[in-house]
């Protein structure tokens, strides 16, 4: 089952980063690491052309209070971002009486490989289990991206299924890769 986490009012620190809610100060980062060709299409985005359409979904983030801004405490910078969007487990009889977010990431292409985003992700879960009292999260990739799928790995996720997603936004089919990790009762 779905249920609303409202990230404005949370705050989790890890030894390298921060994840806080986005504000409106956070958008030359965040145009920073979402104009880089590769970095959105990795997630079923296009990267952003301009500054205004960072701004547009910048705004989108702060409304909507359920994406985490990454920020990286020696940087200075917000470098990615973490979403708790609804899972689509909650459609799947075999977890759908489980209370369950789907997490969904990106990162600034120069930050890949350092092993920030799992320290990001797993300090998610743990929040997530322990003071949120979610059953389980979700969590997926597309097939060729290696990176997100090491992420997923790393941080216990059990893979389920593999599907078809299709992005609106680049008008193209992807085959994903559906995991979840359910919290030990």
């Amino acid at each position: 089952m779905d249920i609303r986490v409202d990230t404005s009012n949370i705050e989790i620190k890890t030894d390298r980063l921060i994840l806080r809610a986005f504000r409106e100060s956070d958008l030359g980062d965040f145009f920073e690491y979402a104009s880089v060709p590769g970095v959105g299409e990795m997630a079923g985005w296009p990267h952003h052309e301009s500054i205004e359409a960072s701004k547009q979904i910048l705004r989108t983030f702060i409304e909507e209070n359920e994406v985490f801004a990454i920020y990286h405490k020696e940087e200075g910078k917000v470098i990615g971002s973490l979403g708790l969007h609804k899972s689509w487990a909650n459609d799947d009889e075999t977890y759908g009486h489980l209370k369950v977010k789907e997490i969904g990431y990106v990162l600034s292409k120069s930050f890949w490989g350092l092993g920030l985003m799992p320290e990001a992700v797993g300090a998610v879960i743990g929040y997530g289990f322990t003071e949120l009292g979610l059953d389980a999260f979700t969590c997926g990739h597309f097939a060729e991206n290696s990176q997100s799928r090491r992420v997923i790995e790393k941080c216990g996720f059990g893979f389920v299924k593999a599907s078809e997603f299709y992005s609106s936004q680049l008008q193209h089919s992807f085959e994903d890769r559906k995991y979840i990790l359910i919290r030990n009762f």
